[in-house]
């Protein structure tokens, strides 16, 4: 038996090396994958149903061919309770949460300095391409890392990251920390400018682009309907109590008059389509003048579209402005993808379509169909919030800051009095509940001990940092806003209405489908850097989108 073996160890190689090698898989032959570009698009206030609302007048080029060729995930929601602009840009990018992130609003309180910080401030660079204050920016304040980051840590710095909005923070947050460059819009003089962060000057792309004054042409142009006024039936007549006319008009009706004759100039450009012409242009213009989607590895162009929620602040989701804005939008969106498709050829880009959070209808509005709603005055809860901890612990400072619904108490004054969070919080709390506009008060210390519905907790415990969060975050009741009264909507609620957005990926390696299983805002970073087959983001918590990819 040894003797065998023994023999069968001696043939054994033979038969090895006599055998055919092994045919290469396509993985092992083949160079990875990747498509030249990917593109982020993000609509400021798009609440998911607009993608349904106005289908049936979209045309076939935009909004349509994203679902009918890509992807749509249609139970898409935001995971916190913070559904407002720097959050939502951030964490479609970082798959992360602001307790992780540190932008927990546009704005915050800072307990150190004692003053309230812009989410993408920054007093240490300077304005490139004008000489005013509104490029002193930068993503600094951002805590972890975005996608756009590790595609560039992935590629040693060889991937082209550039970011294009109005807003200055729907531009640098996307693009993230090391981007080539973040470009935004600055009303005093209707230019695109960057920030010492990312260069001394200005490209000569961009500047031939500010040389063209497209600002200047579209204050010449009146919005006016695209369509028959009265083929507008997905929407209120135009003239409602609950519309915020335009500066310098007497009503809120069509059709409102050229950009130049309203206040503000240039800034009334962002309350406009045309904002969101002037945003394509400019995005086209960095598409071309940095040659992206042509090089040896994988660019990313983030665009943001900030129109949408200056007309929906301005007007409300029921109104005549918004449908005319989104079918406007529809043709914008068209138009960029044929620019995509001319610049790096169909099929080799990937693109997402999502947004930064949805918005509530207009109190008044609802109320005139029976349904729940109605409007909190902020300056009535601040002072029941002071006068119910003065009567129990006495004299004092007692809030010191007011952001995002969350209110920071004095915590030297709490020491000093002896008094906890908790005993403060549930004074507030009882307080509060008197006013038929709360629905509850959490103390965001101790999330666990809130009476809250279970699938609240993890918005709650998502949204708080720290460093940079409240100590109290207030409830409203649904349908209610602060404020609004006159007309227009706002956002930043854990309810659908604000949390509910689109989610539709298309291009390169995107398996056409949709699912109606939930997916979180936190899978988009996840889902792209799956296909990229990179890192995800240092702060993501999400996961792919798996039934998304080939």
């Amino acid at each position: 038996m040894k003797l065998a073996r023994f023999a069968l160890f001696l043939v054994a190689p033979a038969l090895a090396f006599a055998q055919p090698a092994p045919k290469k898989t396509a993985e092992s032959s083949t160079k990875l994958s990747r498509p030249k570009l990917v593109v982020g698009i993000i609509v400021d206030q798009m609440r998911y149903d607009y993608l349904y609302r106005f289908y049936n007048k979209y045309t076939e080029g935009g909004f349509k061919r994203m679902m009918r060729d890509g992807f749509n995930a249609r139970n898409n929601h935001y995971h916190y309770a913070a559904t407002i602009t720097a959050p939502g840009h951030t964490h479609v990018y970082t798959g992360s949460a602001p307790a992780i992130s540190g932008i927990v609003g546009n704005d915050w309180y800072d307990r150190a300095s004692g003053q309230t910080l812009y989410c993408v401030g920054d007093s240490t660079v300077s304005s490139v391409g004008n000489s005013s204050s509104a490029g002193k920016m930068s993503p600094r304040n951002l805590q972890v890392t975005t996608v756009t980051d590790q595609l560039k840590v992935a590629t040693q710095g060889r991937s082209k990251v550039i970011g294009v909005a109005m807003k200055d923070r729907g531009s640098i947050l996307p693009a993230g920390h090391a981007a080539n460059a973040a470009y935004w819009f600055d009303s005093k003089d209707g230019s695109w400018i960057s920030s010492t962060f990312y260069m001394k000057d200005l490209p000569q792309w961009a500047k031939d682009f500010n040389a063209l004054k497209l600002s200047d042409k579209y204050l010449t142009q009146a919005w006016e309907t695209t369509l028959p006024i009265n083929q507008y039936v997905e929407s209120t007549v135009d003239d409602t109590p609950f519309e915020n006319p335009l500066a310098g008009e007497p009503k809120a009706v069509f059709p409102h008059q050229a950009i130049a004759s309203l206040g503000s100039k240039y800034e009334a450009l962002r309350t406009s389509p045309f904002g969101d012409v002037l945003t394509k242009e400019m995005a086209v213009a960095a598409l071309r003048g940095e040659n992206l989607g042509r090089g040896t590895e994988t660019d990313f162009l983030c665009v943001s579209f900030s129109s949408p929620d200056a007309i929906g602040h301005r007007f409300s989701p029921s109104s005549i402005e918004i449908e005319d804005e989104y079918l406007r939008l529809d043709k914008v969106m068209a138009e960029l993808l044929n620019a995509l498709d001319a610049q790096v050829g169909k099929g080799n880009y990937f693109t997402f379509l999502s947004a930064d959070h949805g918005a509530a209808d207009n109190p008044a509005y609802s109320m005139s169909l029976n349904l729940p709603g109605g409007f909190l005055e902020g300056k009535t809860v601040g002072a029941a919030t002071d006068k119910a901890l003065t009567d129990a612990f006495g004299p004092g400072k007692w809030v010191i800051g007011n952001a995002n619904a969350q209110v920071y108490l004095n915590h030297d004054l709490l020491r000093d009095k002896k008094v906890k969070i908790a005993d403060a919080a549930e004074v507030v709390k009882l307080a509060l509940l008197k006013h038929p506009g709360i629905l509850n008060v959490v103390n965001l210390h101790d999330v666990n001990s809130n009476t809250v519905p279970e699938y609240w907790l993890h918005f709650l415990r998502n949204v708080y940092h720290p460093k940079r969060s409240g100590d109290l975050l207030l409830i409203t009741q649904p349908g209610w806003l602060e404020g609004y009264q006159k007309g227009g909507t706002s956002h930043g609620t854990l309810f659908n209405y604000d949390t509910h957005v689109p989610l539709v990926f298309y291009g390169w390696g995107i398996k056409p489908g949709e699912t109606t299983r939930r997916t979180q805002i936190a899978d988009i970073a996840s889902t792209v850097s799956a296909l990229l087959h990179i890192l995800e983001p240092s702060g993501n918590i999400g996961n792919p989108v798996s039934e998304a990819i080939k």
